[in-house]
Formats: C-alpha cells, structure tokens, sequence
C-alpha cells in the first residue's frame, strides 16, 4: 500500500511545528500505523526529540536528497514502536546550494519516497510525515511536491494568522505547478493556554477564517510536553497521562479519520 505523506509545515517560527510533527508520528504509531519520520529542518530537533544522536547520524536526509543515499538506508529504528526516523544534519543548509543545478530538485523527496514501493513486500510505512524548516525554501517546496496533505501548526497568540497567507499562496503554486494532489490536510491550534483570554479569541478568528480545516483537537501548552524533548522521548512515552499527550493521541485519530473521509472522496 502506498504510504500517506503528510508535510508539517509553517514558515513562522516557534509554533509547535517539531513538537507536533514527533508527537503526531508517535500517535499514530500507537493506534496501528507504522510511522517514518523524515527531519528536513537543519537543526535536526525532530531526531534528537526521537533519540537520535547526532554522531550517529552517519547518513541523513541530507544523503537522500542529494542522492548518496536511498531512505532505507538512511531510516534509524528509534525506542518508539513503529516509528523511524530520517535524521537532518546541519548539511541541510547548502542542499539549495549543492541542488540548485538540477533539473528534478524540486522533486528529490519525492523521488525517494516514491522508490520504497519497490522494496521488497512494498514500502515498510504507512505514515510519512515530513518536519520542515521554519522557512518556505528548497527543502519545503521538496516535502510540499512528495506529499498528498499540509499539517500546519499555528500558535495560539496574537499574531497566529500573520505569514499563512504567504503559506497558503505556496500551497497553490506547488498545486498548480508540480503536485496538484497536494490539500491542507488540517490546521492544528497549539500552545494553548486556557488562562489567556486572547487566546479563545484567536481560535474563534482562525475557525471563523479557516472553516473545517481547522482540527477540533487543541493542543494545550503543557510542562510535560516541552520537557520531553530533552529525555529524547515523545511525550506519550515521557507521560502517557498528560494533557499534551491525550491532546495527540485525539489528533491522530482526528488525521485518520480525515485520510478515510479523503479517501472515500477520491
């Protein structure tokens, strides 16, 4: 079966996008689905929030996008069950530089992704979810061509919406000029804290702007969920019980439900 590939993606910073991309890939895994994590951001804080050292990142997605290495190769098993990981390396910072002669860059995930099918018994994933950096270059016009749907995370505060429009116009020139399969799957709401009266507001603006592509689930901000990253764990194995986790564990069952309602449409 051909994997689902999901990019989470947004060009503003510090909005939950790392946190989301593990947590949701740690969900998903927990309810079934066999989840491969694929860590485009140069910082590489999605590897290290699997476990993933840094000096054992021999091969990265770095390799894959330049062709020195195919995503099997690449792929690290992580302690989370079902989830593998794709790590990044500070390499990623010249892939515009070392890519920028090519004919098909804007197409080498995707070409990657797309040769796992023909692994033996087919690609070992039925989830692909993509972490991009918080900027719209090369390496997101890559994850936005190899991918079927857009996760965005957008931040409870004040200047939530400030930067979507520019996301959502790039959505349209990747759909109109290389991938018109690609939707926005869902915009998910973090860092929400009830306490914030601005907060409430800013979720009644997005779901007055964005309609049904906002999830229902909200993502509260939540001690145990920015702490788990320096254990090297997903927040469902440093806290199962949390409110961040339970957060998670609804928004991936929000995703697949989404992917079956897609599906059924197709």
């Amino acid at each position: 079966m051909k994997p689902r590939v999901l990019t989470v993606a947004n060009q503003k910073g510090g909005v939950g996008k790392t946190t989301t991309a593990i947590n949701l890939g740690t969900a998903l895994a927990a309810i079934g689905e066999r989840v491969l994590l694929i860590d485009l951001d140069p910082q590489g804080n999605a590897s290290t929030g699997l476990g993933i050292s840094a000096r054992s990142r021999q091969l990265s997605a770095y390799d894959v996008l330049t062709g020195e290495a195919t995503i099997a190769e690449a792929a690290h098993v992580t302690d989370v069950p079902r989830v593998s990981v794709v790590p990044a390396t500070m390499d990623l910072l010249g892939s515009e530089i070392t890519l920028a002669a090519e004919k098909n860059r804007t197409h080498r995930l995707k070409d990657a992704i797309d040769a796992l099918e023909k692994l033996p018994g087919g690609s070992p994933y039925s989830y692909i979810l993509v972490d991009c950096p918080p900027s719209l270059n090369l390496l997101t016009i890559n994850a936005m061509t190899a991918a079927q749907g857009i996760i965005v995370p957008l931040q409870c505060e004040f200047f939530a919406l400030e930067g979507l429009s520019q996301l959502l116009k790039t959505v349209d020139q990747v759909r109109s000029s290389v991938n018109p399969e690609l939707e926005i799957h869902g915009v998910v709401l973090t860092m929400f804290d009830p306490r914030n009266n601005l907060a409430g507001q800013v979720i009644k603006d997005v779901r007055q702007f964005l309609g049904t592509k906002v999830f229902e689930t909200v993502i509260p901000r939540n001690v145990r969920v920015s702490e788990a990253p320096s254990y090297g764990k997903p927040v469902l194995l440093y806290d199962l019980k949390c409110a961040g986790s339970q957060a998670y564990l609804k928004l991936a069952s929000e995703v697949i439900q989404r992917e079956r309602l897609m599906q059924a449409a197709e």
